[in-house]
């Protein structure tokens, strides 16, 4: 007798986590507890190529290029290049330290976005962050490079319950003639998460791995960027259509409470649109289970993106 295998769920969005270096490190808030002695993990271009193309087929439009930095990446201008070659729209998430000339070539193609996160309009604040001096004047002037260049950006704004630092980071991007821009909350994950015991599904939105995915450094397969500790399956060892259909992705897919009732995240809430599951600018839809932190509590970063 043939058992029928199960189809692939259809995918319509893929995180490419093509490295973990990064050069800010951003020692509260960074939930991929990226940073400069982090290396670019074992996929190779050949291999992220292959999963690009793997996506397509799954009927994927979109795919996200995140770490840490993935302009650090050598090979991050021709991933990209494929992507947009192979038809799918192209979202980078920046932290905009550092643009070479070749990177801005690629971000102003007209199927590319690029997205970045902005600490505080106080350059000392926002340094504290990052855990690099400099990196506000440096992200600053690539902002209104970006702007300057007609490059579709969008900037998140995150509050750890500094609304007042929050609003003038975001008088400040209006001024310098930003308009996508989305004031997102944080949750305790990655170097936010010090001293907590485990990981908890209750920090996500309910949407991670519903037609989206990202793929990690070392091939990993995981149902969000946030929700990077319930893996199931590498792409260095399977396809990913397989990974995707096999009981391990159901069985992570179904530990995520998932939202319903008016309040839901909208369909097209994506990690690519927002890490926060945030379909609007302002109107952030919580993980499960959130609760707004206590002042001076330990919180980590939840970038809005494209």
């Amino acid at each position: 007798m043939t058992i029928a295998r199960k189809a692939p769920a259809r995918l319509r969005s893929l995180s490419l986590e093509i490295t973990g270096r990064c050069q800010l490190t951003c020692p509260s808030l960074c939930y991929a507890a990226s940073g400069p002695t982090r290396g670019h993990g074992t996929m190779g271009d050949d291999d992220w190529v292959r999963t690009i193309d793997q996506s397509v087929a799954l009927g994927a439009e979109e795919v996200q290029l995140i770490g840490g930095e993935p302009t650090l990446h050598p090979g991050f201008v021709s991933i990209a290049r494929h992507a947009v070659d192979s038809g799918l729209r192209v979202r980078v998430y920046s932290n905009l330290f550092r643009i070479s000339e070749d990177h801005w070539q690629l971000l102003e193609h007209q199927a590319v976005r690029l997205a970045t996160t902005y600490h505080s309009s106080i350059a000392a604040e926002h340094d504290e962050v990052t855990g690099r001096q400099g990196s506000h004047t440096a992200t600053r002037a690539n902002i209104t490079q970006a702007v300057r260049r007609g490059i579709a950006l969008k900037v998140a704004v995150l509050d750890a319950c500094d609304h007042q630092r929050a609003e003038r980071a975001r008088t400040e991007l209006e001024a310098l003639g930003v308009r996508d821009i989305h004031v997102g909350r944080v949750r305790a994950v990655g170097n936010a998460a010090a001293g907590t015991a485990l990981p908890s599904t209750a920090e996500l939105c309910g949407r991670c791995g519903d037609q989206r995915a990202v793929v990690l450094p070392n091939g990993d397969v995981a149902v969000c960027e946030i929700g990077r500790f319930l893996t199931a399956g590498n792409v260095q060892s399977a396809s990913l259509a397989s990974v995707l259909s096999s009981p391990q992705w159901a069985a992570a897919s179904a530990s995520i409470p998932r939202r319903t009732g008016p309040t839901a995240c909208h369909p097209d809430c994506q990690p690519s649109n927002s890490d926060s599951c945030d379909p609007g600018k302002n109107d952030p839809c919580d993980p499960m289970g959130y609760a707004p932190p206590a002042p001076g509590s330990p919180v980590a970063a939840v970038p809005a993106l494209v």
